[in-house]
This record gives structure tokens, C-alpha cells and sequence, in this order.
């Protein structure tokens, strides 16, 4: 269950901008939300696709360029230093295919993320000295590796850092340092991913005989995918180069994007988007670099063979089979430790632990446990004394901000408000979780929101609609899918599609019909009956079949029109905190007290209908009480688990509750959750 928040629409300043940029006043609507407030903007945003900033604009893009040039007239051998996932591996790709192609005598270094982890290390630069490396070229990553550069000055070798990440205090001593974060660094747009940077320098390299559009046309195939696959915001540079590079890779240049596409079932589509490169492409080059070594995803965008690009991307889709393998087991047990452990559900933030988890997955899997608890959470793979964590927050709540007052437990760490990574003892798993959970409940963690446009009138739902909206293409970070609310709708009907994995949903209000997707859901999964008045966030995209365009509306959430979600949240927060024992006042005790009745009630209810696989918030409006909010139903199931008057199971998203066999009277006051109420008054 999320929030529902609709965001504020200043619809005098759509009107003016709709009308002095000459488009719909939803795309002005759209654009007015995301910051664009003149024509000029607009203009900038939807058509410009060849404006990128001078290269140079950039500190230490001259001596960066120097220092290549000269090794490749002293035919010096220059080593690319990558990384192991999607932004590496392209920015990697990407440097070695043009340096080869001005006739530099290259090679690339890749760590294993399992034995080496992120950035340079002494062992990789011993490696590259004995390859007789003169000039090392560091690809997203390089900014904080202080002792490994002085190390590689120690050996004779030069070092040009290209990076996008933070960079810290003490910066090392490189011959360059090129990177849009420097507190020195004058170029405008700061949010360029390591293989946008990359391929400013590039742009530099090429000076006086660069054509942008021949670059683009060779290039932004391979930069889009680094950039989608490192979630930065897509506006600006970004924009520009993720739009091109959809744009050529479907003229299919690149024989490894090809191959791979192959492989995703995408080749041949006529309409390659971020959010498809996304969830198909940028996972197979991941799931290399999770599982193994990233050498065969770079090996794969460099190759000309088609034989060996279908040989490469097959055993990347092997990768990737295997990973959402590992991922969904280790997702299964850490719901199963939820449920055997249920006070976890219950804490702000939760952290939890396994033997031997795969490190390169446990923060994939983070992400699903945010989205199915609603709560930020930290997952540790434990390896003797030693463990490794991955986190994921929601927004709102900064996790770099909360684990550093943990920081004395680490003996690395790192990351930004929504996602964070650490290492520690073993030993201090449990003094982390307590006081992490203490900072949360002092500085408060918001609800998980579901950001909705706008309300829409369901009769706008059209095709013409579905095109206004293709104008902000491509979605991503910084330039979300838009999301709109269909209010008040009666479901009318609910029909199986794609062999029963999908449902079609039918909705009407008033004279209007609308039919809306609900993927990967069953009819035994779908909470709802027609007949129910629902509200639907939704997204709409265009279907292309026989030459005929459609609109295709895809349900995001749905929930009941009456109920308040944000009431109900609040009541679920009341009941976390008198299972946290946290102190609770008096009309907070009241909310959450039930009488007889309600015990009755509710029982009545589950044994007329024997099982209940549904969640409790849907429980709580078929049971149509007002004076049942949504804290107190759980403390009545609690407490009649408690008396073991019902068997009730929670797993992820998944509730059971049955009745149970019982004879005589139960006695509701001695369940310890009511005895915990009672202590309070």
C-alpha cells in the first residue's frame, strides 16, 4: 500500500506555455511539472537532439587530452580501467573502440566485482605494469583511488581519471582528473553517467575534426545503454544522447547490441525504448559482471562477428537466466525470515541477514523487498566474520545520512540517499540494526509514495493522448513515466489473457468504457470483483498492430475510491509502533483498542468466507466498518492468532488467514498484544 500524492499544477502558467510552445496542453502540463517553465525551455527539451557543451569546459579535459596524445605519438601502451557493470562495461567499450580506431596501442582492465570489488586495486596494477603499461585511463571509477594512483606513479605509470561519481576531499594526484563534480569544474550539465564522460573526451580527442553527428551516429548506441543502465537523470546531455542512441540503434550498427536484442526478442521492433533497454539489455550486461567476469560484455560490444556476438549474447542471457535464479531464492528467503521473524516487519528500517548470500544480487533483491514492504531495508550476505550489505531506501528518507552515524561499525562504506553499500564484522550486525532503527524513529520515515500526475477524466484516455505524451520520450531518472489517476471507476469486467498470466479489466463511469492491462496478476491473485468502485494509476503507451495505433492503458496500482490510504497508512503506523513498544498516547491507544463487537465482527466475517489470501487493507474495506480502521484490525487478527482462533500467514505480499477449530469461550483480554494496550492506560 502507497501513498497516493497528485502533484500540484499551476494550470494558468500550462495554458500560457501550451500556447506560446504550440503543443497539448497535457504535454505542457507534463513539462510544466518537470521544471520546464518557457517555450525556450520546451524548445531545448523536446528538439534539440546535436547540442552538447564544450568538452573543454571541463577541468583538466586539456591536460587529459595532452597526456593521451602524447602516448599515442610515443606509441606508449595505454590500459582502460573499467568496471564491472553497465556504465563500465559501455564506458569501457566505448574508449577502447576509439582509441584503437586513432591507432593506439590499447588494452582494458575489468575487476571481478567478487574478488577484486569496485575501483582500482594494487594487484589489478601490478597485472597492467607487466603488460608494460605506460598510461592508464580510468572509466567510472578512479575519483577516490588515492593510494592505487601513487602506487601506479610508484611503477612509472601515468594515470588520467574519467569518473562521475562524488569525488572526496583529498582528490589523487593524477595527471588528470576529469569529472563534472569537481568543485572546480565549470561545465553546465553535472549529471552526465562515467560513459557520458567518456564520451566528452572523446569530443575533446576529436577537437578540430569533430563531427558530432558522425559521433553520435557511431557511438550513442553504446552511450545509451551506460546511461539507462546507470539510472542518471535523462534530461539535459543525457537526454540528447540516450534520444540518439535509440534512434541508431535500431539502424542495428553495433553486431553485440544487435545480437543482444536478438536474444531479448527486441530485434525487429519498430520502437526501442529506455524502459524496454532497461529491463532486457541492461540486465544481461549486468548479470555478467554479478555473476562473473566482465570481460565478455565488453568482448560482445567491440566484436564485428556476428557468430561470436550471438555466441556472447546468448551466454549472457544465460547469465541472466541464472541471476534471476539466485535473485528470486534469495528473495524467497529473506520473506520466509520475515514471516518466521515477524517483529522485522514492524521496524522502520529492517535489516536482515543470510549465510553466503550472492553479494553481486542481494541489492536487486533490497529493491524488491522496498517494494513489496514499503520500508527502506539493508541485506547482509554473511561469510564467517565478515559481511557485506546492499541497501534501499524510499524517497524521503536519506540511507547514506542514516548509516553514517553507524559508520565506527564499517570498515568500508558508501553510497547516496537511496541506495547504500558496507562491509563490517559479523559481530555488529545486531548493535547495527538497533541503532540504525533508533535514528529512524527519531528523525521519522515517511510513507512510500506512489507520485501520480494528474487526475484524469477516463474519456481523454485516447490515442491522441498516448502521442502527446511520446513528445517527452525517453522515460527514465529525472523524466519519469507519466502516471495519471482514474478516479471513481466501476469495474465491469475481468478477463484472462496470455494463458492466464495476465488480466484485462474492463471500467466504466457514466457512458465511458476503458480497458485497462494488469500484468503478471491471475485471477485468483486479483483482490477485486465488479461491482467494485475503484481509483486506477495508470500508464498509457501506443500499440502498433496491422498498422493500426491504439492506446494501451497499464494499471500501476488500483485501490478502493473510498478508502484514504493516507489514514490507513497512519493507522498501520499506530499498530508498528505498539509492536516496537514505543511510547503511544491516549486517543492513539483509543484508535487502536477494539471492543467485543469488533472481535466478532471480524470473526464472523472469515468464517463465513473460510479463507482470506487477500491483504488486510482489503480485508478491512470488505468488512465495511468504519469504526475498524486499518490499525485496529490488525491488532483483532493479532490477537486472535495469538489465542490461535485463526491461522495467519504473511509472506512478502502474499496473506492467509483461516479459521481454526476452537471450543468454548476465548477470553480476548488475555492475547499479550491486548495485555500491551492495556499497559499503556
Amino acid at each position: 500500500m502507497k501513498y497516493w500524492k497528485i502533484k500540484k499544477i499551476d494550470k494558468e502558467a500550462v495554458n500560457t506555455l501550451a500556447q506560446q510552445s504550440g503543443i497539448p496542453p497535457i504535454t505542457a502540463m507534463l513539462l510544466n511539472i518537470r521544471g520546464l517553465n518557457t517555450a525556450e525551455e520546451v524548445e531545448q527539451f523536446l528538439y534539440e537532439e546535436e547540442e552538447l557543451d564544450d568538452p573543454f569546459l571541463m577541468t583538466d579535459m586539456v591536460k587529459a587530452v595532452e597526456r593521451i596524445r602524447q602516448a599515442l605519438q610515443n606509441h606508449e601502451k595505454i590500459c582502460i580501467y573499467g568496471d564491472y557493470d553497465a556504465d563500465g562495461v559501455t564506458s569501457t567499450a566505448l574508449l577502447y573502440d576509439y582509441l584503437q580506431s586513432i591507432g593506439a596501442d590499447i588494452t582494458y582492465y575489468i575487476p571481478s566485482r567478487e574478488s577484486e570489488g569496485y575501483g582500482m586495486n594494487n594487484s589489478a596494477v601490478d597485472k597492467i605494469y607487466q603488460r608494460g603499461t605506460n598510461l592508464i585511463v580510468t572509466v567510472d571509477n578512479g575519483i577516490s583511488a588515492v593510494k592505487e594512483i601513487a602506487y601506479a606513479e610508484s611503477l612509472g605509470i601515468d594515470t588520467v581519471v574519467t569518473d562521475h561519481h562524488t569525488p572526496p576531499e583529498i582528490l589523487p594526484e593524477a595527471v588528470a582528473i576529469v569529472n563534472p563534480h569537481r568543485k572546480d569544474c565549470l561545465s553546465v550539465f553535472k549529471h552526465l553517467s562515467g560513459v557520458g564522460v567518456a564520451f566528452k573526451l572523446i569530443m575533446a580527442l576529436e577537437d578540430d575534426n569533430l563531427d558530432l553527428a558522425d559521433l553520435l551516429e557511431r557511438y550513442s548506441d553504446i552511450v545509451s545503454l551506460g546511461t539507462i543502465g546507470d539510472v542518471v537523470s535523462l534530461t539535459g546531455e543525457n537526454r540528447i544522447l540516450v534520444k540518439n542512441g535509440l534512434h541508431h540503434i535500431i539502424d542495428m550498427n553495433n553486431r553485440g547490441i544487435t545480437a543482444l536484442l536478438d536474444t531479448a526478442g527486441l530485434k525487429g521492433n519498430k520502437k526501442i525504448t529506455a524502459n524496454k533497454l532497461a529491463f532486457t539489455l541492461v540486465p544481461r550486461i549486468n548479470a555478467c559482471g554479478r555473476l562473473a567476469l566482465s570481460e565478455k560484455s565488453v568482448q560482445l560490444l567491440l566484436t564485428d562477428d556476428d557468430a561470436v556476438a550471438r555466441e556472447i549474447a546468448e551466454a549472457l542471457t544465460e547469465d541472466n537466466t541464472q541471476r534471476q535464479a539466485i535473485e528470486k531464492t534469495i528473495l524467497e528467503e529473506v520473506k520466509t525470515y520475515i514471516e518466521n521473524n515477524p517483529y522485522i516487519r514492524y521496524l522502520p528500517v529492517m535489516v536482515i541477514s543470510g549465510e553466503n548470500w550472492h553479494q553481486g544480487v542481494i541489492g536487486i533483491v533490497s529493491s524488491r523487498i522496498k517494494e513489496i514492504y514499503g520500508k527502506p531495508n539493508i541485506l547482509i550476505t554473511v561469510d564467517g566474520d565478515n559481511a557485506k550489505g546492499s541497501g534501499r531506501s524510499i524517497e524521503g528518507f536519506s540511507l547514506i545520512e542514516a548509516i553514517t552515524t553507524c559508520q565506527d561499525l564499517f570498515s568500508h562504506f558508501g553510497g547516496h540517499p537511496m541506495a547504500v553499500g558496507l562491509s563490517m564484522k559479523t559481530s555488529d550486525i545486531e548493535e547495527f540494526s538497533v541503532r540504525l532503527n533508533e535514528y529512524a524513529i527519531m528523525k521519522g520515515v515517511p510513507f512510500m509514495t506512489l507520485n501520480i500526475d494528474c487526475k484524469i477524466n477516463p474519456k481523454f484516455l485516447d490515442i491522441e493522448l498516448a502521442k502527446s505524451i511520446a513528445l517527452l520520450e525517453p522515460f527514465g531518472a529525472g523524466n519519469p513515466t507519466p502516471i495519471f489517476g482514474v478516479y471513481h471507476m466501476e469495474l465491469i469486467s475481468i478477463t484472462p489473457m496470455g494463458g492466464n498470466k495476465h488480466l484485462r479489466l474492463a471500467f466504466q463511469r457514466e457512458s465511458v468504457i476503458i480497458n485497462v492491462m494488469q500484468f503478471f496478476m491471475t485471477p485468483e491473485e486479483f483482490p477485486y470483483i465488479t461491482g467494485d468502485v475503484l481509483d486506477i494509476a495508470v500508464t498509457v503507451d501506443i500499440n502498433d498492430y496491422n498498422n493500426r495505433q491504439s492506446i494501451s492503458i497499464i494499471a500501476k496500482e488500483i485501490k478502493f475510491s473510498s478508502d484514504d490510504n493516507l489514514l490507513m497508512l497512519e493507522h498501520n503506523r499506530l499498530f508498528e509502533k505498539l509492536m516496537n513498544l514505543q511510547n503511544l498516547d491516549k486517543e492513539e491507544i483509543s484508535l487502536l483498542m477494539p471492543s467485543r463487537e469488533d472481535f466478532v465482527n471480524v470473526f464472523k466475517f472469515i468464517r463465513r468466507i473460510r479463507r482470506w489470501y487477500f491483504g488486510e487493507d482489503i480485508l478491512c474495506h470488505r468488512l465495511n466498518n468504519e469504526r475498524l480502521n486499518y490499525g485496529r484490525l490488525q491488532v483483532i487478527l493479532t490477537a486472535m492468532y495469538q489465542l490461535s482462533l485463526i491461522e495467519y500467514r504473511k509472506n512478502g505480499e502474499e496473506t492467509f488467514i483461516e479459521i481454526l477449530p476452537f471450543d468454548g469461550k476465548a477470553e480476548l483480554e488475555s492475547a499479550d498484544i491486548m495485555k500491551r494496550l492495556k499497559s499503556y492506560l
